[in-house]
C-alpha cells in the first residue's frame, strides 16, 4: 500500500473527528464521530494497529446503536403557548441571541406583533420557539421560528408546519410566510416546502400540505 495514501488516510480520519467535536448538533456528531472512527478503523488494519482497529469499530457500533435510538425514538412534540410579556420568553431571547441573529439577522422581539407565541417542547425540554402575526386576514407572518442547536434535525419544523397544520387553518389560516435572511434558514424552509415568491419572501399554503 502507498506509504502516501496510509498518512492520508489518517490525516482524514483524524480530520472529521475534530470536526465531530466542534458540531452542535447531537445527529451531526455521532454522524460525523461513526464516520471518522470508521476511516480510523481502516487505516489501523491498513498499517496492522490491530488495538486502533478494534477500538474504532467499537466506535463505530455504538454510534450506529445511538444514531438507531435517536431515529426510532418515539418522542413527544408539544407546544407551550405564552404571553409577550412572558419573563422566560425574555430570557431565552437574549440568551439565544446571537444564533437568532445568525439566522434571522436584525430580529427584534416586538411583543404587540405576537398573535402566535409559542415554544415547542420536546418531551418536556424546549427546543425551539416560535413567534408569527396575523397578516391580510389569513395569512400567518413568522417572524421567528428558532430551533436551539441540539434539536436541529428538522423534526421541530415537520411539528410546525405539518401536525399544527389542522390547528393553524381552524383559526383562519391558509397560508404561511417566512422571510429567508439567511442561507441556512433558506434550506430549513426550503426542506420543509417553502418557496420563494415574487416579493422575496417564502410561503408555504397550508391547505394543500401533506407530508412526505
Amino acid at each position: 500500500m502507498n506509504l502516501e495514501i496510509l498518512q492520508w488516510t489518517g490525516y482524514i480520519a483524524s480530520i472529521i473527528i475534530a470536526l465531530s467535536m466542534m458540531v452542535n448538533s447531537i445527529v451531526k456528531f455521532r454522524w460525523l464521530n461513526m464516520t471518522g472512527a470508521l476511516v480510523l478503523a481502516i487505516y489501523g488494519f491498513m498499517i496492522n494497529a490491530i488495538p486502533v482497529g478494534i477500538l474504532d469499530t467499537i466506535i463505530v457500533i455504538v454510534d450506529v446503536y445511538y444514531l438507531l435510538m435517536i431515529y426510532t425514538k418515539k418522542e413527544i412534540f408539544e407546544i407551550l403557548e405564552i404571553r409577550a410579556e412572558n419573563l422566560y420568553l425574555i430570557r431565552f431571547l437574549e440568551f439565544h441571541n446571537e444564533g437568532i441573529q445568525r439566522q434571522s439577522p436584525g430580529f427584534v422581539y416586538k411583543p404587540d406583533m405576537n398573535t402566535v407565541s409559542f415554544f415547542i417542547l420536546r418531551n418536556m425540554s424546549v427546543a425551539g420557539l416560535f413567534l408569527a402575526h396575523r397578516e391580510q386576514e389569513n395569512v400567518l407572518r413568522v417572524g421567528l421560528d428558532y430551533v436551539i442547536p441540539e434539536y436541529r434535525d428538522f423534526k421541530n419544523g415537520r411539528f410546525v408546519y405539518y401536525r399544527l397544520r389542522e390547528k393553524f387553518i381552524r383559526t383562519g389560516y391558509i397560508k404561511v410566510v417566512a422571510e429567508g435572511n439567511s442561507k441556512n434558514y433558506v434550506k430549513y424552509l426550503t426542506k420543509l416546502g417553502f418557496t420563494p415568491d415574487a416579493k422575496g419572501l417564502y410561503s408555504k399554503m397550508l391547505e394543500n400540505s401533506l407530508e412526505s
